[in-house]
């Protein structure tokens, strides 16, 4: 089975993120892996993201993103088609109230059993939740248009996107959550054997009341 994971660069003043520091660590188990860390940059985030899933044809591609202030990781459950960016970009860019991608649906449903995930997690004490919404930054961007791809060009990939809370690092100091770069790399590890043996995701509710 081959396997893409992504993270981000840094973003937002910080020097470091979390996401990619955590694929960087993950090691394959059974699968055949490949990393890449993606820009912080509308628009080219996605164009790289094709670029690997052309250059070989994956069985499963999870990207991974920084939600600051999150407690868990937390498995992305819907992507939307709408970029609303609060601050600006590696590259500056700032676009209000544009679509990821001009005509396509408003929405896409992840491909990865995001509840059997949540358990597999639990299950090893690592504090984590379904989220049903990845923000209108880069990486709901991000999100979508792995969504995109696998429905217009890559039926047979399975993709989704997963949020992980700050490194103590960048927490110190600022009274936020947080989790160790290793645990975050074990949760991935768990979140893709997990993708990969589960065809049909558990019927227990993982819903929100607001």
């Amino acid at each position: 089975m081959d396997v893409l994971l992504t993270g981000f660069e840094p973003f937002a003043g910080e020097d470091t993120n979390p996401s990619w520091d955590a694929v960087d660590a993950v090691r394959p188990d059974g699968y055949r892996l490949t990393k890449l860390r993606l820009p912080c940059v509308f628009g080219e985030s996605i164009t790289a993201l094709r670029e690997a899933i052309a250059a070989r044809r994956y069985d499963l591609v999870v990207c991974v993103g920084q939600a600051g202030g999150r407690v868990g990781i937390t498995p992305e459950r819907v992507a939307v088609n709408l970029d609303d960016a609060r601050i600006p970009d590696n590259a500056g860019a700032q676009p209000i109230d544009e679509p990821v991608v001009p005509g396509g649906p408003a929405a896409y449903f992840t491909g990865l059993p995001v509840k059997a995930c949540v358990a597999a997690l639990e299950a090893e004490g690592i504090p984590a939740s379904v989220s049903h919404t990845a923000g209108t930054f880069v990486c709901n961007h991000v999100f979508y248009g792995l969504m995109h791809l696998v429905a217009t060009e890559y039926p047979g990939v399975r993709g989704g996107f997963v949020h992980v809370p700050f490194s103590p690092e960048q927490a110190e100091g600022r009274d936020l959550p947080s989790l160790p770069v290793a645990t975050t790399a074990r949760a991935l590890e768990l979140i893709v054997r997990t993708a990969l043996t589960t065809s049909t995701d558990l019927h227990t509710t993982a819903g929100a009341l607001h």
